[in-house]
């Protein structure tokens, strides 16, 4: 990554308040598309309609033991943000390459998913790896657990579980869409290199890469249907990228073909590889009517229900901000507080972090939180 993507320019009051409002938008609305789907994730369309009637699920249903439980995509994707801010807080020590940051945050929820509890945590830790409700395994993928099963980082060059294209890189991938200062082709290799980390596939990397990629559009206030046409002009010079780019090619195609059902959304496959969990969420926002339809589209089919309504409710949530999302399902979502409190120190440190950190001089109380060890 160059130092020269800086992310902390001057901004007004206004550019501000509406970043917040997307960041927000993106982490709430994507662990709610992910909570609506939990209950479902392993059910057939048939049994989902069995079950719920035949607009299938219109609310939470119970999933590990609560209503509104999070899944593994909602924890990974929590601490992607934490490395985010880990590597912006570093920079003032001179150590620049945000890849091991994010590594070593995704090594802290990986603890999250063997220990029992946040006691023994280091100081350096952090506050995020201290939350004692993030320690609760919720059908975490083989790949993200192997990929993190030592400290060796996986690179583009040596990329772990080579063979692996399964959705767990794309799912926790849209914060590196809210790198707004950042230019698009470097969020996208920051979203690649960090996929490699557990999912070695071409198919894996590039399409966390894309996901990234249109959000960071979205972040920067552009219409997704431009989003994703740009996205597709980006991964055609990029190897192995054919895969991702059918699949979205399929998504908008699947756009002009008829009013959104649940049948057409599972024509686009069943979520549980990277391109197909992409294309589902991509076109699941864009035919929605508002949040809470193309949430439920994303969710009823037989598939990866959980990432599927994941990828489409960040999507959604970046694009319209915080206060498009539905109340009802902000009510019980677990983990809101948290997501919050996440949400609004990395927009803080993203416009306004030369307050808190320096070479000359830091924030103890921001260093407490996000410490640079």
């Amino acid at each position: 990554m160059s130092a020269a993507a800086d992310n902390t320019a001057i901004w007004g009051r206004a550019e501000q308040q509406d970043f917040r409002s997307r960041v927000r938008g993106c982490l709430l609305g994507g662990a709610i598309g992910d909570a609506l789907g939990a209950g479902i994730e392993f059910d057939s369309l048939a049994v989902i309609r069995q079950a719920h009637g035949q607009e299938g699920v219109t609310d939470y249903v119970p999933a590990y033991g609560r209503r509104g439980a999070v899944t593994d995509d909602t924890q990974m994707t929590l601490f992607t943000v934490d490395g985010l801010i880990r590597a912006q807080v570093r920079r003032d020590t001179g150590a620049w390459h945000p890849p091991t940051d994010v590594h070593r945050a995704y090594l802290r929820w990986a603890a999250t998913q063997r220990d029992w509890g946040p006691d023994e945590r280091k100081k350096d830790d952090g506050w995020l790896a201290r939350e004692e409700w993030l320690y609760s395994r919720r059908a975490p993928g083989r790949a993200c657990l192997s990929g993190l099963g030592d400290d060796t980082m996986g690179t583009l060059d040596q990329p772990k579980n080579p063979g692996s294209k399964g959705c767990g890189a794309v799912m926790r991938s849209a914060p590196f869409g809210l790198l707004v200062g950042w230019e698009p082709q470097l969020v996208f290799q920051l979203a690649a290199e960090c996929a490699a980390q557990t999912h070695g596939h071409p198919t894996g990397y590039l399409a966390a890469g894309a996901f990234a990629v249109i959000s960071h559009a979205l972040a920067r206030g552009e219409d997704l249907d431009g989003a994703v046409r740009k996205t597709l002009t980006q991964l055609a010079a990029r190897p192995g990228h054919e895969e991702t780019t059918e699949a979205l090619q399929r998504a908008l195609a699947a756009v002009r073909e008829g009013a959104p059902t649940a049948e057409r959304v599972e024509s686009l496959g069943e979520g549980w590889t990277a391109e197909e969990a992409l294309a589902m969420g991509v076109y699941c926002a864009l035919v929605a009517e508002d949040i809470r339809h193309g949430l439920l589209l994303a969710v009823n089919h037989g598939g990866d229900s959980d990432s599927t309504g994941a990828i489409c409710g960040n999507l959604l949530g970046t694009l319209h901000g915080e206060t498009a999302l539905p109340p009802v399902w902000l009510v019980e979502l677990e983990g809101r507080d948290t997501i919050l409190q996440l949400a609004d120190d990395f927009a803080m440190e993203m416009t306004q972090g030369a307050a808190l950190h320096s070479p000359a001089g830091s924030a103890p109380g921001w260093l407490a939180r996000y410490p640079r060890a």
